[in-house]
């Protein structure tokens, strides 16, 4: 059994991702703004714990992390206007893996989308753009730290039922549903093999716990 924390504990895919852990047995904090979600959240199985993480500096998310092994970070600011993308997509998540850092939580996954790099081609007048440059930075900061980590980059998300199926091997990216995505990261925290490598995927016809293992 781990303590896994799910940062963006109330988004669609950690209200997915935080029963499938529970039933795994691990003890499952979910991370979120909203006080008003705590039921939500709690409905799941899951411990809620109200902090706005964008507000937060290193040392209180340290605080937050400080009995954790493992953390996924699933949040993002959801659109809207640059300045907010960049404080949570990008500042936020940053602090937090620093924060693993400090608090010895060393398994941290990150949710990513496809494509995501600093190479990612998107033009700066397209309102992706923050979110682009935000995600590449986050990641890149990641696979820099001294942590058990592993970035997964789901294509477009839909609210398609499971399939249980991916495909890790596309070149482009189309689309697969958030409650697959939530069993890759469920998958993924249970996969040592996963540690070090960013994996991409869209929906597919591989059972997943076979297309991420190396």
């Amino acid at each position: 059994m781990a303590t896994i924390t799910i940062i963006g504990g109330h988004g669609k895919v950690g209200l997915l991702l935080a029963p499938l852990l529970v039933d795994a047995g691990h003890q499952v904090t979910s991370v979120i703004r909203n006080p008003d979600h705590r039921d939500d959240v709690e409905r799941t199985g899951a411990t809620a714990l109200v902090a706005d993480v964008a507000a937060s500096d290193t040392d209180a998310i340290t605080e937050l992390l400080a009995d954790s092994d493992a953390v996924v970070w699933s949040a993002g600011a959801g659109g809207g206007s640059p300045e907010r993308t960049y404080a949570v997509d990008r500042d936020a998540a940053i602090r937090s893996i620093d924060a693993a850092v400090a608090a010895e939580a060393r398994r941290y996954v990150m949710v990513s989308y496809f494509g995501s790099g600093p190479d990612h081609g998107v033009d700066p007048s397209d309102d992706f753009f923050a979110y682009a440059e935000s995600k590449a930075a986050a990641d890149e900061h990641l696979r820099g730290a001294d942590l058990d980590w592993t970035i997964l980059a789901p294509s477009a998300l839909t609210l398609d039922d499971p399939t249980g199926r991916i495909d890790p091997g596309a070149d482009k990216g189309t689309s697969v549903s958030r409650a697959d995505v939530a069993a890759v990261i469920a998958a993924a925290l249970a996969d040592p093999t996963t540690i070090g490598r960013t994996i991409s995927f869209n929906s597919g016809d591989q059972p997943i716990a076979e297309a991420i293992r190396a």
